[in-house]
């Protein structure tokens, strides 16, 4: 099992922005020399709920700094963005990284952003598909044009070419029903948050599987992104993962505001809207302790040991082989995130790359989801 870092840089006031930053690319400099096998670059803007607005720049940055890790990004959010230069930048990461990336992209959900591009939410969906078509083309063909509804490209190339096709290696973070068919004709495969119970991440995963194969797409496995609490006792990883995991769950109402129900009214974001009265819920102590023991439980948390029981279930439902951790989440001080990574590196990583247990990933079956499906409803 191929297994990653992501960086997910949460402003922390009062302290300085440069500080929060400077700490995670620390974090990223541990990620080759501790044996880690990818490093992921998120994208957000505006509210400091990542501050990573510039993924491929950033990755270009490790890119000079290391031999061996792969690049990925967790995502390129494509309504945001002009799709020509999205595949001007992709090209030129492949020739500075040697062809050591993976690239991931996703539509959006907070309006707090679409607001600060000047986009509709009401486009993205369909802003998202015509990107995500041009740009494969853009780069896998020397010369193109494209006459869509967003875009209409005169016959051009994108300088310098890249050099390994990184168009096969695409994956989308959320394949809508109506997006999955063209996603899966493009060769894209899936990349999941685990923003929700396992079994229910795996049938979205199954689900698109199927509409793949039924299009003659047969998916690589799926990567998934988790946060990680390992350390010596039990205890001690869920008494982290509950204080620092709770602060990072409350971010995510902070910047997307899920729970004021505007999101039911905007089109292609209908499902966000039933969120509200999850989110609403969870203005007393008591409701939003139990929101946290529910994000707690979805990630893994534990004694290496326990980590590793998890992972391996993790695989057996959802057939990933490239687990994506975050060690750093929630403003955690900068040394005890430290501790976490190198706990986990030095007892859980050699596992996962040299038992065969791991080795490789079985194909996710909708027999194997029923027995751990519990009813609750995913926060995000």
């Amino acid at each position: 099992m191929k297994v990653g870092i992501a960086l997910n840089m949460l402003s922390e006031p009062p302290r300085p922005d440069v500080a929060v930053v400077s700490d995670h690319l620390a974090t990223g400099d541990l990620a080759e020399p501790l044996g880690f096998d990818s490093l992921f670059a998120l994208e957000h803007h505006f509210t400091g709920y990542a501050m990573s607005p510039a993924p491929l720049q950033l990755l270009a940055y490790y890119a000079g700094r290391t031999q061996r890790i792969m690049f990925g990004t967790a995502v390129i959010v494509l309504p945001w963005h002009d799709p020509i230069r999205v595949a001007e930048g992709i090209a030129l990461l492949d020739i500075l990284s040697g062809g050591r990336c993976l690239f991931g992209f996703g539509r959006g959900a907070a309006s707090v952003e679409y607001a600060g591009f000047r986009i509709p939410m009401e486009e993205a969906r369909a802003r998202f598909s015509e990107a995500a078509q041009l740009i494969r083309k853009a780069l896998a063909e020397p010369e193109f044009e494209w006459q869509g509804a967003f875009y209409q490209i005169p016959r051009t190339s994108i300088r310098p070419r890249p050099i390994s096709h990184p168009e096969r290696r695409f994956y989308a973070s959320s394949v809508s029903p109506e997006s999955a068919e063209i996603m899966a004709k493009l060769g894209f495969g899936i990349l999941v948050v685990m923003q929700n119970e396992w079994p229910k991440a795996a049938e979205n995963i199954i689900n698109y599987r199927e509409i793949a194969l039924g299009v003659g797409y047969d998916p690589p496995p799926p990567i998934i992104l988790t946060n990680v609490s390992c350390a010596e006792s039990r205890s001690e990883a869920q008494d982290r993962a509950m204080r620092w995991l709770g602060r990072k769950w409350q971010s995510i109402d902070d910047h997307y505001h899920f729970s004021d129900g505007h999101l039911a009214t905007v089109k292609g974001y209908e499902t966000y809207g039933k969120m509200a009265k999850t989110y609403a819920r969870l203005q007393s102590p008591e409701e939003q302790t139990r929101a946290t023991e529910f994000y707690v439980k979805i990630q893994i948390v534990g004694t290496p040991e326990d980590c590793l029981q998890q992972i391996a279930e993790l695989q057996r439902l959802t057939g990933t082989d490239h687990l994506v951790t975050e060690f750093s989440f929630g403003g955690i001080p900068h040394e005890d995130a430290e501790k976490n990574m190198r706990l986990f590196a030095s007892r859980v990583l050699p596992v996962l790359h040299n038992d065969a247990a791991f080795a490789t990933p079985p194909v996710p079956q909708r027999a194997r989801l029923e027995a751990g499906k519990s009813g609750i409803f995913a926060p995000a």
